[in-house]
């Protein structure tokens, strides 16, 4: 997040959670080798998930409640949306303590990817960032968010 000041919305903090969440749900390769690896400086696609839904409450609404707040259009609101429901449809069926196994096997993962991948792209744009770079560690998040 090195381009445009993502601080510039409002509830900056909360863009930066659900852009780490959409970055690692997004990237196959990341997947493989942090998560299937076992890789606990990133968190697991549970924490992912919580990240994505948890201080937003995009579990239970639009997107859209927080277009000029934590997103910038409403395009960017509509991707996080569609990404939001494929994930956590994925998430109801084979439960949120299952392994990552179980998320990367399912049916429907493509498309949650897919849907992560268009959300990322686009949030990342209106920050002016590469959207290809590696995602941060959780570590690294919370430093950006909760500088000392």
């Amino acid at each position: 997040m090195d381009g445009m000041p993502f601080t510039d919305m409002p509830w900056w903090r909360w863009r930066t959670n659900v852009r780490s969440a959409l970055h690692m749900l997004s990237d196959i390769r990341f997947q493989h080798e942090c998560w299937l690896a076992g890789r606990t400086e990133y968190g697991d696609v549970t924490d992912a998930v919580y990240r994505l839904v948890e201080d937003t409450w995009l579990d239970n609404w639009s997107a859209e409640k927080y277009v000029g707040t934590i997103f910038r259009d409403p395009q960017e609101a509509s991707l996080v949306d569609v990404a939001v429901l494929r994930v956590l449809r994925i998430m109801h069926q084979v439960g949120p303590d299952a392994p990552v196994t179980a998320y990367l096997e399912h049916a429907g993962w493509p498309e949650a990817v897919q849907a992560a991948r268009d959300a990322h792209v686009r949030l990342a744009a209106g920050d002016g960032d590469d959207p290809d770079v590696p995602p941060r560690t959780l570590e690294a998040l919370e430093l950006m968010t909760h500088p000392a």
